[in-house]
């Protein structure tokens, strides 16, 4: 989910719509409202942040601060014009990028994972066993081939990637294909997208990727089959 903070909300529910057409979650503050709830949200919630926009509000350059003492989530800064005085500022500040707006949410998509890339040492990929996501926006290659796929699966799939090895809670997960703030859809919406995920992989794969239990969640896990080869080479290597 992207946050995105200005004074006008012509700006907030403008990019919102334009993350939305690119099936991303988003939410738009005030930059009141949002020092109240960046300072009140408990963690999970803000662990479904990916990023942090910035654009036109008072004490622009406090918020990189406030920000970074609940989150290490990229945090881009918006400008009107070209401003260098402006620009140094909002460096010197803590924010990790600056563009000048107007700018395209998948340029806003594209700078994001490039800053993840530097600060978490991430490829454009993850893998878990057969399954290999991209963070770009393609299809990902399940057992060796495509696997088209709507745009909230594809996200949930991603997320479980990225997460693999934890397990994630059904909330966890509506609030980062969703957003926190979406009240127009119901939570329960996640146990139908991952059934029919769940039913694709079961098709490419030949077995159920996905771990569920009752209350805790779920987790993508390896297939029984590589855990046997592993142990195999260990008692004979």
């Amino acid at each position: 989910m992207f946050i995105i903070v200005d004074e006008r909300d012509l700006v907030t529910s403008g990019y919102a719509a334009r993350f939305e057409q690119e099936g991303v979650a988003s939410a738009g503050f005030k930059p009141a409202q949002f020092i109240d709830w960046v300072d009140a949200a408990v963690d999970d919630d803000i662990q479904a942040v990916e990023a942090f926009l910035i654009g036109d509000c008072p004490d622009r350059e406090e918020m990189p601060k406030l920000i970074r003492r609940r989150s290490q989530a990229p945090v881009i800064a918006m400008n009107e014009g070209p401003s260098l005085e402006q620009t140094l500022g909002l460096f010197s500040a803590g924010v990790d990028d600056v563009v000048r707006k107007p700018v395209h949410v998948r340029e806003i998509l594209a700078r994001t994972y490039a800053i993840r890339r530097r600060v978490e040492a991430r490829a454009d990929s993850a893998s878990v066993g057969a399954i290999q996501v991209f963070f770009n926006g393609s299809d990902p290659i399940v057992n060796g081939a495509p696997l088209s796929l709507p745009r909230r699966e594809r996200r949930i799939l991603e997320y479980l990637v990225i997460n693999r090895g934890r397990r994630l809670t059904k909330a966890q997960i509506f609030n980062a294909v969703y957003g926190l703030f979406d009240d127009e859809v119901e939570e329960n919406v996640i146990e139908s997208h991952i059934s029919k995920l769940r039913k694709k992989l079961r098709a490419q794969l030949g077995y159920d990727p996905i771990e569920s239990q009752r209350f805790l969640g779920y987790m993508l896990r390896q297939p029984v089959v590589e855990t046997h080869d592993r142990e195999r080479l260990l008692a004979t290597g």
